[in-house]
């Protein structure tokens, strides 16, 4: 399969929402969301500031029949945590398993160390052994559980937190 990693564009936005929508409605719930996801306007507004900003990066992965994955990633500016961002990543059902999330993480790291961030992080449910097995594989540790982190109507999920460390000296803490 051959696949191109790219900066999402506003005119992704309908593709983008469908895409969370069709993996947000799986029964095996591999989301913290269900299929209800923001509207398509809402998507390309989120986009459209994604693209002036410095501290948010949207990435697609595309192949020969459009977006099959989305990786987002977002740090917070001002916070004495400035040097840490937190991940989201999607591929479509389909398309599992064929080293999409492994380029997607892989260019979010890239686009993470140009902007100066040291860590990178993200949250995973705990029943999504596929990817834990995922984020093991390419460097992700697990860090901590945080119980009822995530609701979906009346129910609450517990997440894994696992991170990456992007540079030598971040791995040596005080």
């Amino acid at each position: 399969m051959n696949i191109r990693i790219r900066h999402a564009r506003p005119r992704d936005a309908r593709r983008l929402v469908e895409l969370a929508r069709e993996v947000g409605s799986e029964p095996e719930g591999w989301l913290a969301t269900d299929a209800r996801w923001q509207s398509s306007g809402a998507e390309r507004a989120h986009l459209r500031a994604a693209v002036r900003s410095r501290h948010v990066a949207v990435l697609v992965a595309e192949g020969e029949h459009g977006i099959v994955g989305r990786l987002s990633i977002a740090r917070r500016p001002h916070a004495p945590n400035s040097h840490v961002a937190e991940i989201g990543l999607m591929v479509a059902l389909a398309e599992r398993g064929q080293g999409i999330g492994t380029a997607l993480l892989a260019a979010a790291e890239h686009w993470a160390r140009g902007a100066g961030i040291v860590k990178v992080e993200l949250h995973v449910l705990p029943h999504n052994a596929a990817a834990i097995a995922l984020y093991e594989r390419v460097g992700y540790e697990r860090e901590g559980l945080r119980r009822r982190h995530f609701r979906r109507g009346d129910v609450y999920f517990d997440a894994i937190l696992m991170a990456k460390q992007l540079d030598e000296l971040a791995r040596k803490s005080v």
